[in-house]
């Protein structure tokens, strides 16, 4: 693939790093090339939180699912909203407030026009379904069978949720007002439905299908955080047992196993048959969940998340497919766009040659020198995979192949990840919440 270095053409953002100022400011006489480390997070956060500022669906506020820059649509989807995304979002504004790139009162006016959409939209049983339709709020059905509740969906928006209103909680009355409708929102969700009277969570029900699509969420993937809420509900909060004996399947769930001289700390073959699984496992549920220090029976998950990152970093230096471009620049591999459609990448079988930019840069808590490496690869040696909203969603060296497009859950964890590198934000924000904190000693979690 031939990359163009097209950085005249662009405009670039730092961000000041003065006491009395944080704004975000044009640079645009300085190439990628010049600047440094910590003014490239500034450039890179910046443009990934432009995604759900600009980027956002005009109607709700929230995320689109996706933002084609080629204008392509063969869904025609582009005003359908994703929950996940959007629970993403969420947390990415506030990020935006805290670097100046926003005013708190401009944030305060989205979330309350989110708050008031999500309010209304379809939910089931107090969950939302995986997609709404941005201009209506009507469930938009992402298969045929799913077109109601989606349990893990609604567990990443009120993740963002929740962080919100920790922000906010002690401000003035309109802000007090929009914790108080997100609180409610939150004792609206029936968790403990959703167990069917048995010990575990299933991610669907539908108002046509009931449970037809049979889906108890157990073994490691990336639904910890929906364990978690369920648990700290103050209305609908399931018993421990779901989580020990669902979610954690008696204790199986703590299978470890080698990879890449990394212990995987939990069984990772549960779901795919390989050792370890795509980069999102390790960074949906702790965009507000903080995982340094945090550890039950089962698992360490500050070593959990940093070995399987190390993972995918070794396996890309050894590239036992010889694909073009793996290296020590070019690693990460996560659920994204692909050469044939979408896929779920990761080591092993299901390793394409695509490399999405999201695995390793939403890693950078885990791993900051070896994501920086991608970070100044992309900025400085192939910055044609750089649009308006940051990096492009995945690309092939191998192939030749990318594609102007994004995804709001790849984007959402790279701006949310690196501010918690870089000052704890949303960690700091979600750790705070009381029902949280209630919800994880019932589980028996220690955490800072």
């Amino acid at each position: 693939m031939r990359y163009l270095i097209i950085s005249s053409l662009l405009l670039f953002f730092t961000v000041g790093c003065s006491n009395t100022s944080n704004r975000a400011t044009s640079s645009s006489q300085k190439s990628w090339k010049d600047l440094t480390d910590q003014q490239l997070l500034d450039t890179l956060q910046y443009q990934t939180f432009r995604y759900f500022w600009e980027g956002a669906e005009p109607n709700s506020g929230l995320a689109r699912e996706r933002i084609h820059m080629d204008g392509v649509y063969p869904q025609n989807d582009q005003d359908v909203v994703t929950l996940g995304g959007s629970g993403f979002g969420v947390m990415a504004v506030l990020v935006g407030i805290e670097r100046g790139y926003i005013t708190r009162e401009q944030a305060l006016e989205r979330f309350q026009k989110n708050v008031d959409f999500l309010a209304k939209a379809d939910r089931f049983h107090g969950a939302w379904p995986h997609w709404l339709d941005g201009p209506t709020g009507k469930v938009k059905p992402f298969s045929k069978k799913d077109n109601g509740g989606d349990l893990v969906e609604t567990a990443f928006m009120i993740q963002g949720l929740l962080t919100v209103a920790e922000y906010f909680k002690g401000g003035n009355e309109e802000e007090k007002q929009l914790v108080a409708d997100i609180n409610k929102l939150w004792e609206e969700v029936e968790w403990d439905w959703y167990t069917k009277g048995e010990d575990v969570l299933y991610w669907h029900w539908s108002p046509s299908y009931g449970w037809e699509m049979n889906f108890p969420i157990g073994g490691y993937n990336e639904c910890l955080i929906m364990y978690v809420l369920a648990a700290s509900s103050p209305t609908h909060a399931i018993a421990p047992e779901a989580y020990h004996k669902g979610w954690a399947q008696n204790g199986d769930i703590a299978n470890d196993t080698v990879y890449y001289g990394l212990n995987s700390v939990l069984n990772f073959y549960g779901n795919e048959n390989e050792p370890t699984g795509p980069m999102f496992w390790a960074h949906y549920s702790y965009l507000g969940l903080n995982p340094k220090g945090l550890s039950d029976r089962y698992a360490d998950y500050w070593k959990l998340n940093t070995n399987q990152a190390l993972m995918h970093y070794r396996y890309a230096i050894d590239n036992p497919k010889n694909y073009a471009g793996y290296g020590e620049k070019q690693w990460g591999m996560t659920s994204s766009y692909s050469v044939n459609g979408y896929a779920g990448h990761h080591p092993g079988e299901l390793d394409l040659g695509v490399i999405t930019p999201t695995a390793s840069l939403a890693s950078f808590p885990y791993t900051p020198e070896e994501s920086m490496n991608v970070i100044r690869y992309l900025y400085t040696e192939a910055d044609s995979l750089i649009g308006k909203y940051g990096p492009y969603d995945a690309y092939s060296v191998e192939h030749e192949w990318y594609l102007p497009r994004y995804l709001a859950i790849d984007q959402g964890p790279i701006p949310v990840m690196i501010e918690n590198y870089r000052s704890g934000l949303l960690w700091n924000l979600f750790m705070k919440n009381e029902d949280v904190r209630k919800g994880l000693d019932r589980l028996g979690f220690s955490y800072n």
